[in-house]
């Protein structure tokens, strides 16, 4: 046991001056060393891997805007162009319609799916098992040319009178026809979508909503519909670009979209690679804005389901900024290394 002389008898550590660098730790085993410091690894791999990728995507890059086969300035010159802003516009108003039809008439048919109703139950599934099996192109083409199956359509009692009667080929158009076929197209997928997101729900929630009085109807809109769409908006932000992407192909009806106006301006000039880099460039654009929409949509939906949501894009920038503007301060600092 020390007595009060031994513990006199050891000198007192000076404290340091304020302001002066902390000491360095000595190296291991010197008296009063502290631990060594913690090296991270270096990840000579990755570094190797990630120089080579950028050199590759450098060399892509200025083989692209060096090529003169592109003709940038023709690019710029029609950017803008009145035709191929209405094809834009088209291209956008057909996206917007064929999502919130396909989903809309998607939800009621897996809904039907999930019933207790076999009739619902196996119309619902023959629904799905037809559109996703036939090629969208052939369901556009049919239905472009459903007046020689049907030369009219009218309206009436059974083994009646005719009340309402109209010529096929007046009715459905071409944008009409585009719209039908598109929407049909997409219900089908956008069925097993809903379907896949009400199943992922824990069905301990569907009975705590029936222990509490809830009828099945708002039960469903109320507590498993919004759980449901932590599943259901990456698969349908996916579609939604899917969708932009897939109205090109209705360029084959000579509905006046994106493509097909791009198409009309290089069948008069015969400048293809530019017309198309001009439809690239637009489907590029409204994509980025697109996935940005549901990268925040799928945070908003994530809420709750971790103590906190990761962090945007913006803030990591603004936290790597921050990082490397007190390295730099630190270095240029008086006494600073």
């Amino acid at each position: 046991m020390a007595t009060p002389s031994d513990v006199s008898d050891v000198p007192a550590t000076p404290a340091a001056p304020a302001g002066s660098p902390p000491k360095r730790p000595g190296p291991p085993g010197a008296p009063g060393a502290d631990a060594p410091p913690v090296v991270p690894r270096r990840h000579v791999g990755r570094l190797l891997s990630a120089a080579a990728a950028l050199l590759v995507l450098a060399m892509v890059l200025v083989s692209v805007v060096r090529n003169e086969a592109f003709q940038w300035e023709v690019v710029g010159q029609y950017f803008t162009t009145s035709a191929v802003l209405d094809g834009l516009l088209l291209t956008l108003w057909l996206t917007g319609a064929v999502m919130v039809l396909g989903f809309l008439l998607g939800t009621l048919l897996a809904v039907m799916r999930l019933s207790a109703n076999p009739v619902l139950r196996t119309l619902s599934w023959g629904y799905v098992w037809i559109f996703r099996s036939t090629p969208l192109l052939v369901q556009l083409l049919f239905w472009f040319n459903i007046g020689a199956l049907y030369p009219t359509l009218a309206l009436g009692l059974p083994y009646g009178p005719r009340l309402f009667t109209v010529q096929t080929v007046n009715l459905l158009g071409p944008t009409l026809t585009a719209v039908i076929g598109l929407t049909l197209h997409e219900s089908a997928y956008a069925a097993e979508v809903v379907r896949g997101g009400i199943l992922s729900v824990d069905p301990g929630q569907t009975e705590a909503a029936q222990a509490l009085g809830l009828s099945r109807s708002r039960t469903l809109r109320r507590i498993v519909v919004p759980q449901a769409m932590r599943s259901i908006v990456p698969t349908a932000g996916n579609m939604l670009i899917g969708t932009l992407k897939g109205t090109s192909i209705v360029s084959v009806l000579a509905v006046h979209d994106l493509l097909y106006s791009v198409q009309l301006v290089y069948n008069q000039n015969y400048r293809v690679i530019p017309l198309l880099m001009v439809a690239t460039l637009w489907y590029i654009a409204v994509t980025t804005v697109l996935s940005a929409g549901q990268y925040h949509v799928e945070r908003y939906y994530a809420r709750g389901t971790s103590r906190g949501l990761p962090p945007t894009p913006l803030q990591r920038l603004r936290v790597r900024l921050t990082g490397l503007r007190a390295r730099l301060h630190a270095v240029t600092a008086p006494g600073g290394r």
